[in-house]
């Protein structure tokens, strides 16, 4: 048997639970908030960009919920409204950073205002260009870029120099980047014209420069570089430094296996006006509608709730004024239309 005063005690203290808001490590909510991935905003913290209730922290071990006041650079953070993301073909020539040392113009300073504050899957290095995604999210950015998600980048790289298929197939057994093995690299030769071949690259985990110093390995060197997808996004027919959103439920099917997207709140609408009771009482059917009719009538006009009744006949009147017709029927001058 179950004790009361235990159940009772239970109940107090996961309704208590309940009442209290949730908390979570001040870097996990500015990655939340698409304010910078958890490692960015952990640095934005050891720098002193991060207030909490007017004060600035110092650790990111800081816990917060969403009662708490939190302000980056003295601006305040918004809470998530959803999670979205873009497709964007980076051109080559700018940098995938919020801010340079070196003053250049950045992606995000191309990006339409209206977009808000974004964070950006991985990087493209300034001479790459192609598929750049794009996101609000840091928590999914961080997902996205792990290397335990497998996701694919795929690349179409030209070459100057001249290789066989057979020598690209070495790649799959990895390369040594700064001492590291590489995840295996698949390469195809799709086409050699001269001294440049353009080559189609798949990589699974994306280290820096990754593409290019595999090249280098075969003694190629890479002139030109384009991202064509990320996981199961792809550049398509996307123009150069434009961006186009992928919608929430693509979002949720390609994705869900990854973290959890809640669907989106469906707006109220109002129902439509009623009518009055006078227009209501129009489309009445009475009872005597149902019987059919003696003799020959006019057919109803209109269809369905728009469908009039029948006219009634005219009635032929002897001896009295108004001639064939009577009432508002009467011809002008003639009973009671005189």
């Amino acid at each position: 048997m179950s004790d009361p005063k235990k159940s009772a005690k239970n109940k107090t203290e996961s309704a208590a639970e309940d009442a209290a808001p949730a908390v979570e490590r001040i870097a996990k909510y500015l990655s939340r908030a698409g304010v910078a991935s958890r490692r960015d905003s952990e640095k934005l913290v050891a720098e002193g960009r991060i207030k909490v209730n007017g004060k600035v922290i110092d650790t990111p071990a800081t816990k917060v919920s969403a009662k708490d006041k939190i302000e980056f650079d003295n601006a305040p953070v918004g809470r998530k409204v959803h999670t979205r993301l873009w497709r964007y073909y980076k051109p080559d020539g700018f940098v995938t950073s919020h801010k340079d040392e070196k003053d250049r113009t950045t992606v995000f300073d191309l990006l339409p205002k209206e977009m808000g504050r974004v964070i950006s899957v991985g990087r493209l290095d300034i001479t790459s260009e192609g598929l750049l995604l794009l996101t609000n999210d840091g928590e999914l950015a961080r997902h996205l870029e792990h290397p335990s998600t497998g996701l694919s980048r795929r690349y179409r790289a030209r070459c100057y120099g001249h290789v066989t298929q057979e020598q690209l197939n070495t790649l799959k057994a990895g390369i040594k980047i700064d001492g590291i093995m590489t995840a295996p690299i698949e390469a195809v030769l799709d086409s050699s014209q001269g001294d440049n071949s353009w080559i189609t690259v798949t990589l699974r985990e994306g280290k820096n420069r990754e593409v290019r110093r595999a090249m280098e390995h075969l003694e190629l060197k890479v002139n030109r570089l384009i991202r064509v997808s990320y996981g199961p996004f792809m550049l398509g027919d996307l123009r150069k430094g434009l961006t186009e959103e992928v919608k929430y439920k693509v979002i949720q099917t390609q994705l869900g296996h990854l973290m959890d997207f809640p669907d989106l709140p469906v707006p109220k609408t109002r129902g439509p006006k009623r009518g009055s009771h006078a227009s209501a009482k129009r489309f009445q059917k009475k009872p005597d509608e149902t019987k059919k009719p003696e003799g020959k009538t006019a057919e109803p006009q209109g269809r369905g709730k728009f469908a009039k009744p029948a006219r009634k006949a005219a009635v032929k009147t002897t001896g009295k004024r108004g001639g064939k017709f009577q009432g508002k029927f009467a011809p002008r001058g003639h009973g009671k239309g005189k």
